[in-house]
C-alpha cells in the first residue's frame, strides 16, 4: 500500500509500479531477500540513537526502579497482579483496565493520523534494538553494507566462521539479556534473581521461560529482523486505513524531485528538464526495509529518517537545497499547504481526553481495599441456641496500597455480629490478596424473609474503605 500522489511526474525509470503487488523483501518467487542497509549517518541518526540508548537504559533498569517498594512496571499474569509506576491493580480493577486500553487505542490513531508512524521509528523496541544495538554490533564485526554482501557470498573460510561466530554469541549474549529483563518485568527482579541464585531444580519453570524468551528475541533479530514490521506488525497495517493526505509522514518532494536525473557538474537542472533528485538511490541504500521512498508512503516505511539524513548529505554535497526527503504531508507538498489540526484530530482528541479524565477520576477514586463476600454455596442458614440465625461467607480481600492495612468489619444496615473462623485478626500486607471465612449473625427480627440484603462495612481505623453487599438466607416467617 502506497499513498500515491495522484498528479506526481514519473519518468521512464520508474514507471513500473509492480512493487506495490508485493512487499519489498519477497522476491516473485517468494523467497526472502535479505537487507543489507548502509550505515545511516546524519543530525536525524544521532538524535534517535541518544533516544534509544536512553530507551535501552531504561528497559533494562525498569525490573530494578522503585516506587513506594513496589516496582516501576510489573505485569504479572501467572498471580493477576499489575503494578504501573508503583501503583497496584488487580482483575477487580477491570473497569480501569478497559477505560485504559480504550484510552491507549484512541491516542494511537490521534498519533497516527496526525505524525504517521514516528512511534515506530523512534521508540519502538523492535527499531531501537535492530537499528541501534544489533546492526551496530554487525557493523562493527562485519563492515557495512558491501562487506556484508561480500562475506556472505564468500566461501567459509575460518575468518568468516570466526566473525559468524563472534556475532551470533554476542547476539545471544544481548538476546539472553532482553530474555531475563522481559521475564523480570512479568515475575519481578526479585524472583528473577531467586531463579539465577537458587539451584535450576527448583525453578525449571522459570528458567524454561528464560531460555525460551531469550530463544525467541534472538531468533527476531538475528534472522527474521524487518520482517517483524513488514509482515507481522500490525500497526503497520492500521497505517494504510489511519493516514490521508493531511498525515506527517517521512515523505519525497516529488514536485521539486522530479523529473529524476544525474548529477552533472555546472548544469542547469531546470533548463535541462530535471529536478533535484539526482537519482544517486542514497535513500534506497539506507533503508532498513529495503524499500525507496520516492514511489510514495509504503506499508514497509517504518518512518526511521535514515534516508532523510542520507538524501540531506547527497543534497549538500552537489549544493542544492536539503529536505528533498522530510517529514512532511501529501498536502503540504503538493498543495503548498500547512499541517493545520482538522475536525477529525479535534474529534479525536475530545474523545481521548474524556476518556482519559475518566480514567484519571477511576484512578484518584479507587479503594485502598477491595474486596468480595459471597455465600459459601450448598449451604443453608445455620440456627443458632440463643435464636438467632447464621450463614457462612468467604471473603477475599486485596489491599491495593503499599502499607500494612489492619481491617475490622462491621453491619452496615442491620443488627447483627460479624464472627471470623478462629477469630483471625484481618491484617492485609501490602499488594497483596487475603482469603478467610466468617459468619454473619443475624436475629430473627431483622430479617426480611428468605433472603435479606446485607451491606458490610470494610473499615481501616476509624476510615470506611468499601462497602461490600451480600444475600442472607433465613427461615421463612
Amino acid at each position: 500500500m502506497a499513498l500515491q500522489p495522484a498528479h506526481i511526474k514519473r519518468n521512464a525509470s520508474v514507471a513500473d509500479e509492480s512493487f506495490r503487488d508485493s512487499i519489498s523483501t519477497v522476491d516473485k518467487q517468494g523467497k526472502r531477500v535479505w537487507v543489507y542497509p548502509k550505515k545511516p549517518k546524519g543530525r536525524l541518526t544521532n538524535w534517535r540513537r541518544i533516544l534509544a540508548y536512553a530507551l535501552v537504559v531504561l528497559l533494562f533498569a525498569g525490573p530494578f526502579l522503585r516506587i513506594g517498594g513496589e516496582p516501576l512496571l510489573m505485569i504479572n499474569l501467572p498471580d493477576r497482579r499489575f503494578v504501573f509506576f508503583g501503583n497496584t491493580f488487580w482483575p477487580q480493577d477491570f473497569l480501569i483496565f478497559v477505560l485504559g486500553f480504550l484510552a491507549f487505542i484512541l491516542f494511537v490513531i490521534l498519533f497516527t493520523v496526525a505524525f504517521g508512524r514516528l512511534f515506530c521509528g523512534w521508540v519502538c523496541p523492535q527499531t531501537v534494538f535492530m537499528e541501534h544495538v544489533f546492526r551496530q554490533i554487525e557493523y562493527f564485526i562485519e563492515g557495512d553494507w558491501k562487506q556484508q554482501q561480500a562475506l556472505n557470498k564468500a566461501p567459509w573460510t575460518g575468518s568468516k566462521i570466526r566473525k559468524k561466530a563472534l556475532k551470533h554469541a554476542v547476539f545471544f549474549a544481548i538476546a539472553f539479556l532482553i530474555g531475563n529483563t522481559f521475564l523480570a518485568y512479568i515475575i519481578g527482579s526479585d524472583e528473577l534473581l531467586s531463579i539465577i541464585r537458587e539451584p535450576a531444580r527448583e525453578h525449571l519453570g522459570g528458567l524454561s521461560a528464560m531460555f525460551l524468551f531469550s530463544g525467541a528475541f534472538y531468533g527476531n533479530f538475528a534472522f527474521f529482523r524487518e520482517q517483524a514490521c513488514t509482515t507481522v506488525c500490525p500497526y503497520g497495517r492500521l497505517q494504510g486505513v489511519l493516514l490521508d493526505r493531511k498525515s506527517i509522514v517521512i515523505a519525497y518532494d516529488h514536485v521539486r524531485g522530479e523529473v529524476r536525473g544525474l548529477f552533472r557538474k555546472g548544469e542547469v537542472r531546470s533548463e535541462a528538464g530535471k529536478g533535484d533528485c539526482i537519482d544517486c538511490r542514497a535513500c534506497v541504500h539506507v533503508c532498513p526495509t529495503g524499500i525507496d521512498i520516492r514511489n510514495g508512503t509504503q506499508l514497509e516505511c517504518v518512518n526511521c529518517t535514515a534516508c532523510i539524513d542520507a538524501c540531506d548529505h547527497m543534497m549538500t554535497s552537489v549544493g542544492l537545497p536539503t529536505g528533498l526527503i522530510r517529514y512532511a504531508s501529501e498536502a503540504q507538498i503538493a498543495d503548498k499547504k500547512p499541517f493545520s489540526f482538522n475536525l477529525r484530530l479535534k474529534a479525536y482528541s475530545a474523545v481521548l481526553v474524556a476518556i482519559v479524565g475518566l480514567l484519571v477520576a477511576l484512578i484518584a477514586m479507587r479503594s485502598d481495599v477491595d474486596g468480595t463476600l459471597l455465600r459459601t454455596p450448598g449451604m443453608l442458614y445455620q440456627s443458632r441456641e440463643d435464636g438467632r440465625v447464621s450463614n457462612l461467607y468467604a471473603l477475599k480481600m486485596v489491599n491495593k496500597t503499599q502499607r500494612d492495612l489492619p481491617v475490622r468489619l462491621e453491619l452496615l444496615n442491620l443488627q447483627g455480629e460479624i464472627q471470623v473462623v478462629g477469630n483471625k485478626a484481618l491484617d492485609l500486607a501490602p499488594g497483596q490478596l487475603a482469603q478467610t471465612e466468617l459468619f454473619i449473625i443475624l436475629p430473627k427480627d431483622q430479617l426480611d424473609g428468605m433472603k435479606t440484603n446485607v451491606v458490610v462495612g470494610v473499615y481501616t481505623g476509624d476510615k470506611l474503605v468499601e462497602k461490600v453487599k451480600t444475600t442472607f438466607l433465613g427461615p421463612m416467617k
